[in-house]
């Protein structure tokens, strides 16, 4: 994993054998045309192949990716597409087994067994969210209850009814549902007890809202539909970092301005090989989420590699006025600040030939000098701590928008 990694802990065999595999589809064919995998005997040579990045995979579509025969296919799921072409991922009878067998040791890592009721709000369909965690669930032997997003009084009523214990969601879902509830008066009608979030990044302030308005113990869980989807890694009990399943991927962090590896210990951006993936096996794959390997081993016992709780990603910075901001800097700001909550926006105009940054957030301070102040306070901070002034506008809990997928937190409106 690290610059010190060596022929001990470079799984070389597994390695070549998935490049072997990833060559046999169209797009590796290509990419690694001048690459003869009996040339890779040390982690030196690994680290010479070129990166594989997002855009292409999108250049592979629709099925570049595939490096089996059609009739080993039983499924595909895809990203969004949102801000381009889909990726498209083939998946084989055992790649789905395999993935199964990854969520349900998350399930176990936060300490989820097969007496359980499993809520499940992710997205069905060719979204990798929901239709992960009900597999991994059904596996473990708990109760899965697929209820997909949405439709909250269903919701919670499901909730109530059928007794749930843990609850599956992106975190801006799960603070949507624990303010309903508490808008509702029916906490002491809740049963759940583990909360397993994933899908975005999120602040300690957000973290501490969701753990404290819905009575659950939080677990980080992480995964990205190009491998395999959620539940490739997930954090312990002992709360301080994500476990990553090495015996499905090897793992690197990069520089991501040199694309070299950094020592344990030092930030950068998580890149990944899956190691028994068929569907569609990925070498040196660029995740752009940006993490540290956190060295030593982990309290709880597991044996797996551990890192960070994600920070961002390396490509949603935005620079206004030669400041560089990331909204992961945002979080911390913010949740140093007595009486600012955990949801925020971010607007940027471009007005009369200057940049404009507005920074919203939400109060429980009612109007007044108070909130004068603490805007400025805001303000304050945040030049201190970026260099930019922002206009910072309080409004009241729950006037920003809530969402039932991913929270967008920055809008960019220079272009």
């Amino acid at each position: 994993m690290s610059d010190k990694a060596n022929a001990d802990d470079f799984p070389l065999e597994q390695i070549n054998k998935s490049i072997q595999k990833a060559m046999k589809s169209p797009f590796y064919k290509k990419h690694f045309a001048q690459i003869n995998p009996a040339d890779i005997n040390f982690v030196e040579d690994f680290r010479k192949l070129p990166f594989t990045d997002k855009e292409d995979l999108r250049d592979a579509y629709p099925l570049g990716l595939q490096a089996v025969s059609d009739d080993k296919i039983v499924r595909v799921h895809s990203s969004s597409g949102t801000t381009g072409t889909p990726v498209i991922i083939p998946y084989t009878k055992k790649d789905v087994e395999d993935w199964a067998i990854m969520f349900k040791r998350c399930y176990e890592t936060a300490g989820c067994t097969n007496a359980d009721r499993i809520h499940i709000t992710p997205g069905y369909g060719l979204w990798t969210a929901g239709i992960g965690f009900q597999a991994g669930a059904e596996l473990l032997g708990a109760l899965a209850i697929p209820m997909g997003p949405g439709n909250t009084d269903k919701q919670i009523k499901m909730m109530i009814d059928l007794k749930s214990t843990v609850i599956c969601a992106t975190s801006s879902y799960a603070l949507l549902l624990a303010e309903e509830i508490e808008k509702r008066g029916v906490r002491d009608k809740i049963h759940l007890k583990k909360g397993v979030i994933g899908s975005e990044r999120w602040g300690d302030k957000m973290r501490k809202r969701i753990a404290g308005e819905l009575g659950v113990e939080l677990y980080d869980i992480y995964g990205l539909t190009e491998i395999y989807g959620p539940g490739i890694g997930i954090n312990c009990q002992c709360q301080s970092a994500m476990h990553m399943w090495t015996d499905y991927m090897y793992c690197e962090i990069i520089d991501p301005k040199t694309g070299k590896v950094v020592p344990d210990g030092h930030t950068g951006e998580l890149v990944i090989t899956t190691l028994k993936k068929e569907g569609a096996p990925l070498i040196r794959y660029r995740t752009h989420d940006l993490t540290k390997i956190v060295p030593g081993k982990c309290e709880c016992g597991l044996d797996y590699p551990r890192i960070a709780t994600l920070i961002g990603r390396s490509d949603d910075m935005v620079k206004v006025r030669g400041a560089i901001i990331y909204p992961s800097r945002v979080d911390e700001i913010l949740s140093a600040i007595d009486g600012v909550s955990s949801e925020y926006q971010i607007m940027i105009d471009h007005l009369n030939g200057k940049d404009i940054l507005t920074l919203f957030f939400e109060t429980k301070i009612a109007p007044g000098e108070g909130l004068h102040n603490l805007e400025k306070t805001v303000e304050h901070e945040f030049k201190e701590r970026i260099g930019l002034i922002p206009k910072a506008k309080a409004v009241g809990m729950g006037e920003l928008p809530r969402s039932e997928k991913k929270s967008t937190r920055v809008f960019d409106n220079r272009y």
